[in-house]
């Protein structure tokens, strides 16, 4: 994982997501698509950094917050404004979308 993107365990998501906004990914190390997504959310990061927190979900280490909230697919990407869902993303997404999601809540 990179610097920009952060690998979070349920001790670290409430904090992650409380505050401000941020964009957590749902995924799995043996999932094609997933890794796709990858330089995607590290492109992002570095160009929305300090105003929006990245953070990776493993679904097979961190099982409780992928059933929390409803995971069924993967990737699933949640953008979260203060600790409330704003928008969920399911599949591979693009940059664009992404850019155009967070700059909806900033």
């Amino acid at each position: 994982m990179s610097e920009l993107v952060q690998e979070v365990c349920s001790a670290d998501f409430e904090e992650l997501i409380s505050k401000g906004v941020a964009l957590v990914d749902f995924w799995a190390p043996w999932c094609g698509p997933c890794r796709m997504q990858v330089p995607v959310l590290e492109d992002l990061a570095g160009s929305v950094r300090g105003r929006v927190k990245f953070a990776k979900v493993n679904i097979d280490e961190v099982a409780d917050i992928a059933e929390r909230f409803g995971v069924q697919a993967i990737p699933t990407l949640l953008l979260f404004k203060d600790g409330n869902e704003i928008r969920r993303f399911i599949g591979v997404q693009t940059k664009e979308i992404l850019v155009d999601a967070i700059s909806s809540v900033l």
